[in-house]
């Protein structure tokens, strides 16, 4: 039997077919626009998302040539909501978690209600990027949208309801309202009084890796798709993608090495302390009965490197195009064997956790004429690297300690890079014959539910396979941990430079 995958982001949305060996059959891929409206505004059209949803699942399905497929389940990412009438009308574009609105009925909600309550509650530190502040910002300024309303959810819920007419939300998307317990596993009474926004608005909470229904028939029709396929709840992407990498156990994390670079750890009961509020990390439920997930993340991981690769090595990039190779292969091979004597501080976009400061500044430390441009691309990726270290320092500190690292994503595929992790981190590594772990992860819930596995332990040990492990290496482990201890002065520094 074969499974469906599917993904759907703020930019693009991506079907893929795997049978049951977890090998890929079909893919399709298909982005949308953000809209902008205002300054400081950022949309997303549900409609649209939903057009290029139903484009990838025919496109994937079509190209196809395996077995009937079983079932669906969605990896979605957070916040976003989408607002129905009682005709199941979409009321408003989805204010995505960037946009600037609800600061102040955030600030609102956490004088009610206070941070620690919030944290110990719904399990994330309170910001207006979640999406109970944007409905409360929606029902103060637009209040002939919030009263027609008859249904808020997530693009999750929202795009397995549009396949079955049912409506359910997996609790690792729940947990992205600031509106959910994480503990109860249940919406927050409490909460949602402070805020105003009625309980009732909301998807039904579930577990993910459970029947949600068939999908209904013209929909099946319209898909190429079985009526007695069954759509199954997914999880939030960071949670797909963990599940997708084999991360099974307390200890283990994924690091999925993107644009952005993301941690994503699990652990067998609740944390929910002072140091995880400090450090702004989240604690929500995993897809397995009693563990937890957290995101430390970065966000300048690959896109750092892009950022060098089109700024410094315009000429490598050329050479390799010319060479049939990738260019950052090029830029590894003569980055040296030894650790730079430069540091790097990229916050280049602002600082992920633990600071989560949008102000945040870059800086490249201990230039002189004899430095040379291969010196500056591997301090960029041991400065990355130095950045996740201190969020698996902050992590420990809060009771949450990281034995393994498996790592997916673009920069996976530099060993290099991964030997650097390694170095640093002082922690095995390893990397994963894993192209996709997002739809993967979403394909082996949906398996799970239909039967095609027994557990989502025993569809990890069919399906994913670590293809090479990267150890520490001693000879580099004492300069590395010399180096470290200089980056961690870095941030309070440059910003008392740029704070005054």
């Amino acid at each position: 039997m074969s499974l469906i995958g599917l993904d759907v982001g703020t930019t693009g949305c991506k079907c893929t077919v795997f049978n049951d060996e977890g090998k890929i059959t079909a893919y399709s891929y298909n982005e949308y626009m953000t809209l902008s409206p205002h300054e400081g505004y950022f949309e997303l059209d549900p409609a649209r998302v939903w057009e290029s949803v139903k484009k990838v699942i025919y496109e994937a399905v079509k190209a196809h040539k395996g077995d009937s497929i079983k079932a669906l389940a969605i990896s979605s990412f957070g916040e976003a909501a989408v607002l129905l009438d009682k005709n199941s009308n979409i009321l408003h574009n989805s204010i995505l978690y960037l946009d600037k609105r609800g600061r102040n009925e955030c600030d609102a909600l956490r004088q009610k209600l206070g941070d620690e309550k919030i944290m110990d509650t719904a399990g994330v530190l309170a910001h207006p990027m979640y999406t109970l502040p944007k409905l409360m910002w929606i029902r103060n300024n637009l209040p002939d949208i919030y009263k027609t309303a008859n249904k808020v959810m997530l693009f999750g819920d929202y795009i397995s309801f549009c396949l079955t007419g049912r409506m359910v939300i997996d609790y690792s998307l729940a947990s992205r309202t600031m509106a959910f317990d994480v503990v109860k596993k249940q919406w927050s009474e409490e909460i949602l009084n402070a805020s105003g926004v009625d309980y009732d608005l909301f998807s039904k909470p579930s577990c993910a890796g459970a029947v949600i229904g068939e999908i209904q028939k013209e929909t099946a029709a319209l898909l190429g798709l079985s009526e007695a396929t069954v759509v199954v709840t997914g999880a939030h992407d960071q949670i797909c993608a963990a599940v997708g990498a084999g991360v099974m156990e307390k200890g283990m994390a994924i690091d999925g090495i993107g644009s952005v670079e993301c941690i994503t750890t699990v652990y067998d009961k609740p944390v929910l302390n002072k140091k995880m509020m400090e450090n702004k990390y989240n604690c929500a439920p995993y897809v397995k009965e009693g563990m937890y997930a957290s995101y430390a993340f970065n966000f300048t991981g690959g896109s750092l490197l892009k950022w060098y690769r089109d700024t410094f090595a315009v000429h490598e990039h050329e050479r390799a195009k010319k060479a049939g190779m990738n260019v950052y292969e090029l830029l590894d091979n003569a980055a040296g064997e030894t650790p730079s004597d430069l540091l790097v501080l990229p916050h280049f976009a602002g600082a992920g956790t633990p600071f989560m400061d949008t102000e945040a500044k870059g800086a490249i430390l201990g230039l002189d004429f004899n430095t040379k441009a291969p010196a500056v691309y591997r301090a960029m990726l041991e400065g990355v690297t130095y950045e996740m270290a201190l969020n698996l320092e902050c992590l420990k500190d809060a009771g949450i300690n990281i034995d393994v690292l498996r790592a997916v994503g673009g920069g996976a595929k530099s060993d290099l890079w991964l030997q650097i992790k390694a170095d640093i981190m002082q922690r095995k590594v390893q990397r994963l014959d894993v192209d996709e772990a997002g739809t993967l992860g979403a394909a082996m819930l949906a398996g799970k539910a239909a039967g095609v596995y027994n557990s989502i332990d025993e569809a990890a040990k069919c399906l994913i396979r670590v293809k090479k492990e990267f150890y520490p290496d001693f000879r580099h482990v004492d300069k590395y941990a010399e180096n470290y201890g200089r980056y961690k002065k870095i941030y309070k520094s440059l910003k008392n430079i740029f704070d005054t």
